[in-house]
């Protein structure tokens, strides 16, 4: 396969050349997806090795189902991936308490950044991760895929398989939970320093 032509062959096709046994097809797909998806894994359950597993499981789901993929359905390959790795994800949470915390999900840091700064946006990815494990799961799933994946929300609403308003409705509840959540812990950390 052309590399300058598979990027032009689009993830539906891909499946399509996967469930005909091309092993090329699937490995563009795991290729593409794994880091977005994995990202995504390691916010819901917590736990990056956790999501490794997860991922593993679902790219070999990918690879059982490409032969049923019905084109004729017209659902984007990520959306169904979405709910796949979504899936397999609140499974696992539901089944363990997270070993670690969410601090390697959210951190990003810029190889210029300073100390002090490193040290500010850790604290800050590690205070949003705890609040985000107080929300409801499907608060929690919501604001992932819309905040962290930068998904829109009829996107999201698709791999929900809930309406927009739904969804819209869903951030706003995790938004104003998250803020109250950050509010209590302003509090609780100015009462223990005075």
């Amino acid at each position: 396969m052309n590399l300058k032509r598979a990027e032009y062959i689009s993830d539906e096709q891909l499946m399509i050349r996967t469930g005909d046994g091309d092993r090329t097809a699937y490995k563009m797909l795991v290729d593409r997806h794994l880091r977005v998806f994995l990202g995504f894994a390691a916010r819901v359950v917590g736990d990056r090795a956790e999501a490794e597993d997860i991922m593993q499981e679902a790219f070999f789901r990918v690879w059982k189902h490409a032969a049923r993929w019905d084109q004729g359905r017209k659902t984007k390959f990520t959306t169904w991936f979405y709910r796949v790795v979504m899936n397999l994800s609140v499974d696992v949470k539901r089944k363990s308490k997270p070993a670690i915390e969410l601090n390697e999900a959210f951190e990003v840091i810029s190889e210029e950044a300073k100390p002090d700064e490193v040290l500010s946006d850790k604290q800050m990815a590690e205070k949003i991760a705890r609040v985000m494990e107080q929300l409801p799961e499907r608060q929690k799933v919501a604001m992932t895929l819309c905040y962290f994946q930068g998904l829109g929300n009829k996107q999201a609403a698709d791999i929900l398989q809930i309406t927009t308003s739904a969804i819209e409705s869903l951030l706003v509840r995790g938004r104003k939970r998250m803020a109250q959540l950050l509010k209590e812990q302003k509090q609780e950390f100015l009462k223990e320093n005075m």
